[in-house]
C-alpha cells in the first residue's frame, strides 16, 4: 500500500528479437477503472543491476497513476543470454518491452528512466523512437573507449597509454567475435545529436567510475528539449530527495498522468521500500564479470555500474 491505495506487481516474460526469454515486472494499481488507460515509465537497470532495483521508481511514481515496468536485461538477473553488452543489445530489449507495451489497451504512452548502462540503453533507443515521451538519464557514459580510458587513471594501473590502446583493440575484436558487436559503436555524443525526446540528466558530482563530464558532453550534443541536474554522491550512492521530486515533475509534464481521485488518499506517511516489499520484489541475482589481458584486470564492461 502506498498514500492508501494498494498496487500489485505482474511478473511476465518478453522474448526479444534473438528469441531470449526476459523477465519482466509491472507495477500497476490493484485495481483500474474500466477504460482508464495509465502512462507508463520503463525502469532500465545498470550493469551488474537487475529489476529489483525500480523499487525507488514504484515508490515514486505509482502514487501518481504511472506504472512502472522493468526488466532483466539479457545477461542479467533471471533472463536468458549469455553477455552484458552496456547498451548495444539492451536496446533491442527495451525495444521488445515497447512493443509489448503497445499492445496493452491499459497504457497510454510510454516513458523510460535508465540508470548508468540503463541510461545509455535509453538514449539510444529514445534516438530511434521518437513517440517516447521522455526519459530520465542517470549517470550514461558518452563514450565507452573514453570511459575505459579513464578507468585505467581512475584505478592506477601502471601502464603506459599505448599498451592500454593495444589492450582495448585486443579487446574490441574479443567482444566483437563472443558478443557481436563493436565497442567502438558505444558512442552516445553521436546518438545525443539526433535525439528530440525531452530529457532529464542527472549525475552525482563525486562519481568517479563515470565522470560527470560524461553527462555534460552528451547534454550539450543534446539536440532535443534537455535540463541537468547535479547533486552530492558516488555512482551508486543513494539519491537526494530534491531529485526524485524533480524526476516526479518531469514525468507528471511530458505524461500527463490522470488526476487521482481526493478520496483515494490518506493521511499515511509517504511511500518507503517497506511498502514496496508489501507489493514484492522480484529474485535479485547480481552478475560481475571481468576480462583479462595480460597480467592486468581491465575492468572493462562489467564493472560495478
Amino acid at each position: 500500500m502506498l498514500k492508501g491505495r494498494w498496487f500489485q506487481r505482474k511478473d511476465l516474460e518478453v522474448v526479444n528479437s534473438q528469441g531470449k526469454k526476459l523477465q519482466c515486472s509491472h507495477y500497476i494499481p490493484a485495481v483500474i477503472p474500466e477504460g482508464t488507460a495509465l502512462p507508463c515509465v520503463i525502469y532500465c537497470h545498470g550493469n551488474s543491476g537487475c529489476r529489483a532495483d525500480a523499487s525507488e521508481a514504484a515508490i515514486i511514481l505509482l502514487p501518481s497513476n504511472i506504472t512502472v515496468f522493468t526488466l532483466d536485461f539479457s545477461g542479467s538477473g533471471l533472463s536468458e543470454g549469455e553477455h552484458v553488452t552496456l547498451g548495444w543489445n539492451e536496446k533491442e530489449d527495451l525495444k521488445a518491452v515497447v512493443n509489448y507495451l503497445r499492445t496493452d489497451g491499459n497504457i497510454s504512452c510510454i516513458a523510460l528512466w535508465g540508470r548508468s548502462m540503463g541510461a545509455v540503453t535509453s538514449l539510444m533507443y529514445g534516438a530511434e523512437d521518437p513517440s517516447i515521451a521522455g526519459m530520465v538519464l542517470d549517470s550514461p557514459f558518452s563514450n565507452l573507449v573514453d570511459l575505459m580510458m579513464e578507468l585505467v587513471d581512475t584505478y592506477k594501473y601502471p601502464l603506459p597509454k599505448f599498451t592500454v590502446k593495444l589492450a582495448i583493440q585486443h579487446m574490441r575484436k574479443i567482444v566483437k567475435k563472443k558478443a557481436s558487436f563493436d565497442i567502438m559503436d558505444l558512442d552516445t555524443i553521436q546518438v545525443a545529436k539526433r535525439c528530440f525526446v525531452p530529457a532529464l540528466f542527472g549525475h552525482a558530482t563525486e562519481d568517479d567510475f563515470i565522470l560527470p563530464h560524461h553527462s555534460d558532453k552528451i547534454c550539450e550534443a543534446y539536440v532535443g528539449d534537455k535540463n541537468i541536474i547535479k547533486f552530492d554522491g558516488d555512482h551508486n550512492s543513494p539519491r537526494p530527495q530534491f531529485y526524485f521530486d524533480s524526476i516526479t515533475i518531469f514525468f507528471h509534464n511530458v505524461l500527463n498522468p490522470p488526476d487521482v481521485p481526493d478520496d483515494h488518499y490518506f493521511l499515511t506517511p509517504h511511500g518507503s521500500l517497506g511498502q514496496v516489499l508489501q507489493i514484492g520484489i522480484p529474485q535479485v541475482l547480481k552478475c560481475v564479470n571481468f576480462t583479462y589481458i595480460g597480467s592486468v584486470y581491465i575492468i572493462y564492461l562489467y564493472c560495478i555500474a
